[in-house]
């Protein structure tokens, strides 16, 4: 009886051995597969928090291929648009050392205000370098409602220019956030403002003008807008509905103006926010062959489409100037490289304005010329030409 006990017992643990044998490898296997597939969870989780933002992601380019770093513009050049608020004696000697160091000519200060604040800013810039500066008035709004404005405007201006302006800049709230005390917002067309325009013919003076903004901003802020980045970093640049008048209707206000004033000499800012349609800026010069465009600000619009831009640049060369906006020194090195050159896929200075690289259109010199220089030599009086090859 004992022995047969005994027998049963080994034989019972034989069976489990077995069954543990057969069975461990796979309950390994599955406690190893479950081990392994939470530590990629984790780690896809990891690399989900560290992913960068749209602001922190700066991919730097592989592209092997011939640069050209221009430190100085090949012809001294006219900048036609600088914003320079009430300068210093000392701000304008730290202009001069700038501007000869990238042969920057002539610089053309569109912030210059009437009255008695045009007269300081004409005297603190143009009295010790009278042939390095160019002051462009502006009007005053203060007695907007108050009936014949438009007439003491032109007034105003005629008396800003004997005090030594040499033409007439419009800012971006005209039309857009300039307002009678009813409500009712100045149309850019607005007959009230015809005595000024009229008296620019006149005098024979340019108005460079800014009408609207990009077209993107008044396009709905989401993720397929190409500007996001500069509206969410800049949320007051967007042109919402509710506040302002669509794209196209201040567009076709703009264009009436220039009809309105045929002997009028208008520079519309900023490839009159048409750089993103080259096409459309053409039409707008054969219909209006008083008007002329500066490319301010808007390189990156030039600098995505090189073909186009070259293509555009030779046929309209006569109607297009050099512009900057926003003086830094450092960065009208980029105008230089795209201008002069063909090189290709490079940054552009200012990623809200661009989320894509850019390509040197490289003009030829006489093309060249007319944008740095003798193009702003026609439309401007007072300017020395001697200063410029010819």
């Amino acid at each position: 009886m004992m022995n047969s006990w005994r027998t049963l017992v080994l034989i019972a643990v034989i069976l489990a051995a077995v069954v543990f044998l057969f069975a461990w490898p796979q309950t390994a296997t599955t406690r190893l597969a479950a081990s392994l597939e939470l530590a990629l969870q984790k780690q896809q989780t990891s690399q989900e928090q560290q992913a960068p933002t749209i602001e922190e992601y700066q991919p730097k380019s592989t592209l092997v291929t011939k640069e050209h770093k221009i430190e100085r513009a090949k012809f001294p050049f006219i900048d036609i648009h600088s914003h320079h608020w009430n300068p210093t004696p000392e701000h304008v000697q730290d202009l001069i050392r700038g501007m000869d160091s990238i042969n920057l000519r002539v610089l053309v200060n569109l912030s210059g205000g009437t009255g008695e604040e045009l007269r300081k800013t004409v005297a603190t810039m143009k009295g010790r370098y009278p042939d390095r500066f160019v002051v462009f008035a502006n009007m005053s709004y203060d007695d907007l409602n108050t009936p014949g404005f438009g007439k003491r405007a032109a007034a105003r201006l005629e008396q800003d220019v004997e005090n030594g302006a040499q033409g007439l800049k419009i800012f971006k709230n005209f039309g857009m956030e300039l307002k009678y005390a009813n409500g009712q917002r100045v149309h850019v067309d607005d007959p009230e403002f015809d005595p000024v325009f009229e008296k620019c013919s006149e005098l024979k003076i340019p108005v460079l003008i800014h009408v609207a903004e990009p077209s993107a901003f008044f396009d709905p802020w989401d993720y397929s807008n190409e500007r996001w980045l500069e509206l969410k970093q800049f949320p007051g640049r967007a042109r919402t509905p509710s506040a302002y008048p669509p794209f196209e209707t201040l567009m076709a206000e703009r264009n009436h103006l220039f009809a309105k004033h045929p002997k009028t000499n208008f520079i519309a800012a900023h490839l009159a926010f048409h750089g993103n349609d080259l096409e459309r800026l053409g039409k707008l010069f054969d219909a209006y062959p008083n008007v002329n465009t500066d490319i301010a600000a808007v390189l990156a619009e030039l600098g995505r489409q090189p073909y186009s831009a070259h293509d555009f640049l030779v046929k309209y060369q006569d109607r297009v100037l050099m512009g900057k906006d926003i003086y830094e020194v450092d960065e009208y090195k980029w105008y230089f490289r795209c201008l002069e050159t063909r090189d290709e896929y490079f940054e552009y200075y200012r990623k809200r304005h661009a989320f894509w690289r850019i390509y040197g259109f490289e003009v030829p010199n006489e093309v060249l010329e007319k944008v740095y220089y003798k193009n702003a030599l026609r439309l401007l009086p007072g300017i020395d030409a001697k200063a410029f090859p010819e």
